[in-house]
């Protein structure tokens, strides 16, 4: 399966990137994402935790987990 990605990603007060590849987020032992979006110029790393869910991810979040 080929995976074709173009396009922009929209965030913050609708700033746009260019979508520059995408690939796994894991290690050999474990892939904990998939198809993760490389984009343009952002200098921190997002998640949406909807796709997560959609994908079958279950998300806890708890106080004081660290």
């Amino acid at each position: 399966m080929v995976l074709k990605y173009e396009g922009y990603v929209t965030y913050d007060y609708n700033n746009k990137e260019k979508i520059l590849n995408y690939g796994d987020i894991g290690d050999d032992a474990s892939i904990i994402i998939r198809n993760a979006l490389y984009v343009k110029g952002l200098k921190h790393n997002l998640l949406s935790i909807s796709q997560l869910c959609d994908k079958g991810h279950k998300d806890t979040f708890e106080p004081n987990f660290f």
